[in-house]
């Protein structure tokens, strides 16, 4: 996470490719938290969410079990009018049934 680091105390702003590519790599890594982090900073910096970081970040708690925080974010992507892809779908219901709650 250093390159981030330094690229958020330079001048340049970060954007949604930086930040995807963050919260993917928190999502391979199995750093769910850190992956929410990004995301929620990017809202706070006015950045539009996509369905790429979206969907990443569900997929990084899904994989942690955080099958919860899963769909909430789906539900907050949906009202923050972010459509939602068959990746995204999945993940969440991937994260349902993997823990056992998938009537959800």
């Amino acid at each position: 996470f250093e390159p981030l680091r330094r690229h958020s105390q330079s001048d340049a702003k970060p954007n949604v490719v930086s930040i995807g590519a963050a919260i993917s790599a928190c999502d391979k890594g199995g750093h769910w938290e850190k992956a929410l982090h990004f995301l929620f900073q990017a809202k706070q910096t006015r950045l539009e969410w996509n369905a790429i970081i979206c969907d990443a970040a569900i997929s990084a708690c899904q994989k942690a079990g955080e099958w919860q925080k899963a769909l909430h974010l789906f539900s907050t992507m949906t009202h923050s009018k972010v459509e939602a892809t068959a990746v995204t779908f999945n993940a969440a219901i991937s994260a349902c049934e993997k823990y056992g709650e998938w009537e959800k």
